[in-house]
């Protein structure tokens, strides 16, 4: 990974749009800093199409589509996204599934839930488990802070795979889910219907930032791929997937010294 500093000032200014993890990529310790923030504001004032790809809830997602004035979001992993509707200035929501599949993997998710908590007792599911809409999310830390023991994360993955389970790791969570969607799937679903757009035809008009091993696939197939400074924790699993350039700082701060380094060219 090469720092940020050596990405050309061409290919910068080539970039029409930025899609960016949530979780420790726009936030640090689970917080979105005034510098975040900002730096994301900036982006959509100079015109450039921003949208959160996250594996956060459905609940999160509707907020930050309704309030940050981001152009969408993608969210839990790929089963959605959500945007406001120009036209009628209301929110649409867009999922992988229809209603009746959705009931279906609804009730699938609630028997695998059951399982996971009666064979694993002292695991815990994410405090945001019930804005979920499809995905069941699995904390990595204890109730004190202290990580899960990496066997007990092989452990959990295998029991889920165990029902059919596509299995996937951010920074704080291991998510599953039924089906075979991920952020790129849906970013190239979102892309076409929103903007008539072939994401394989435009892709380095794009930039993709990120930290955790569930940002794989977009750290691939995007040519101009950033992680923020603590992707370096997740390198192990992303090898040998990575992204080409890294930002000094952690987090928001790292979000925020890319976002800079955008505008500057403008």
């Amino acid at each position: 990974m090469k720092p940020i500093s050596d990405i050309p000032a061409a290919q910068l200014r080539r970039v029409k749009g930025v899609f960016t993890d949530v979780d420790d990529t726009l936030t640090s310790g689970g917080h979105l800093s005034a510098q975040a923030y900002g730096a994301l504001q900036a982006l959509i004032d100079k015109g450039l199409r921003v949208v959160p790809v996250t594996g956060g809830p459905a609940g999160w997602c509707d907020h930050m589509a309704r309030a940050w004035g981001v152009d969408a979001v993608i969210g839990e992993g790929g089963a959605f996204y959500f945007h406001m509707d120009p036209a009628t200035d209301k929110l649409e929501k867009r999922f992988w599934f229809d209603e009746e599949e959705k009931r279906s993997r609804r009730q699938m998710m609630k028997a695998a839930r059951e399982a996971l908590l009666s064979e694993l007792p002292g695991v815990r599911l994410s405090s945001d488990h019930s804005y979920r809409e499809l995905d069941l999310a699995i904390e990595l830390f204890n109730v004190k802070g202290t990580p899960l023991p990496s066997d007990l994360h092989d452990h959990i993955v295998a029991l889920l795979k165990r029902r059919g389970m596509t299995t996937k790791k951010s920074s704080i969570h291991i998510n599953a889910y039924f089906g075979d969607y991920d952020k790129l799937v849906m970013a190239r679903l979102m892309v076409k219907e929103l903007w008539g757009e072939d994401l394989d035809a435009t892709r380095d008009q794009w930039l993709f930032i990120g930290d955790s091993a569930n940002d794989a696939a977009m750290f691939e197939f995007f040519p101009l791929s950033v992680g923020v400074a603590n992707v370096r924790d997740a390198v192990d699993a992303l090898l040998p997937v990575a992204p080409s350039y890294v930002t000094p700082s952690d987090g928001g701060a790292g979000f925020a010294e890319l976002a800079n380094m955008l505008l500057a060219g403008r």
